[in-house]
């Protein structure tokens, strides 16, 4: 029986790594847990990214770190807002470093839901146990060695989540990525993979999601209350208190483009939010159409660099953002 266990599990690895499959970590909490863990570095040795998953895509780690000789300490998550751990940082009497925060603003803008993957992560972080880390190591030591512990993607619960069986009425089920479009490294930087690249038939796939998501961002109730001021407020005691010990933030608005650019031109037009944004904070604010370095791209699913426009943008963003955040 054990023969046989091992037997099955080395074909699917062999077949697997023969289809293109590389080795990808689970992008969950206790991957988040292990950076956040580590923003206690000297200010002058590392840098915080902070948002959502279009700095995750946009910033080449290798790049940055080549560079600028920083560490790149990357804690943003997917589809979520990244206020919630600017205020954990801002409320953390012994962080003191500098941070860079990307703003995307149909994620930036919306208060935290309570399933918040970030909100999640924070909890995770503060309650973990001596268990949890010691299993995180021993988890780390294999997933870097086998491409079949990808949990997002290839276990079982994706493969059903997968089916094509119609929702039932009144259930809402968020839209599935494929395989090639996200491989996360253990430094938490995502990247496509080459297939996602060249088959337009899944870049149409990840381009029909957004269209999904905007078209159900149209159809929520609006809030009652505008929630633009107490994210504002929030934000800016935040930074406050981040600079009251000797931190600084920045905050930097990566590149999208196609439909899902036009639909933020329109939904959240810069007088209204950016520009108000970096006026409260009195922050430095980085924005990728005011400079002929990054204003050009082309994402290949409307929102996310593929892995060589990442390159050239990081190293734009490095000449880009004050001196003090990359000597």
């Amino acid at each position: 029986m054990v023969l046989l266990v091992v037997i099955v599990i080395g074909g699917w690895e062999v077949y697997l790594r023969h289809t293109g499959v590389t080795i990808s970590y689970d992008n969950g909490k206790e991957l988040w847990a292990d950076k956040r863990a580590m923003v206690y570095e000297p200010a002058d040795k590392a840098t915080v990214f902070l948002g959502s998953s279009r700095i995750k895509y946009d910033l080449d780690i290798d790049t940055w770190e080549r560079i600028t000789g920083r560490h790149a300490i990357q804690l943003a998550a997917e589809g979520s807002t990244p206020v919630p751990v600017l205020v954990d940082l801002g409320n953390d009497p012994k962080f003191k470093g500098r941070v860079v925060v990307d703003v995307t603003e149909m994620l930036f803008f919306s208060p935290p839901q309570p399933d918040d993957r970030q909100v999640e992560y924070i909890a995770y972080y503060k309650s973990r146990t001596p268990a949890q880390r010691a299993s995180f190591v021993l988890d780390h030591a294999l997933e870097s060695q086998f491409v079949f512990l990808d949990s997002y993607f290839l276990s079982l619960n994706d493969g059903l989540e997968k089916l094509k069986i119609p929702d039932r009425p009144g259930v809402f089920v968020f839209p599935s990525f494929p395989l090639d479009f996200q491989v996360t490294s253990f430094n938490r930087q995502n990247k496509m993979m080459d297939k996602f690249l060249v088959d337009t038939s899944l870049q149409h796939w990840v381009q029909n999601n957004w269209l999904f998501i905007m078209n159900m961002a149209k159809m929520a109730p609006h809030p009652k209350t505008d929630p633009v001021p107490g994210i504002m407020a929030s934000v800016k005691n935040a930074v406050d208190k981040i600079r009251a010990r000797g931190g600084d933030v920045v905050f930097v608005r990566p590149p999208s483009s196609g439909p899902f650019l036009q639909a933020e031109l329109h939904a959240f037009p810069r007088a209204k939010l950016w520009e108000p944004l970096l006026a409260a904070t009195h922050s430095t604010g980085v924005h990728y159409s005011d400079h002929p370095a990054t204003d050009h791209f082309v994402c290949p699913e409307w929102s996310h660099l593929n892995p060589s426009d990442a390159v050239v943008y990081t190293k734009a963003l490095i000449t880009e953002l004050p001196p003090a955040f990359v000597r």
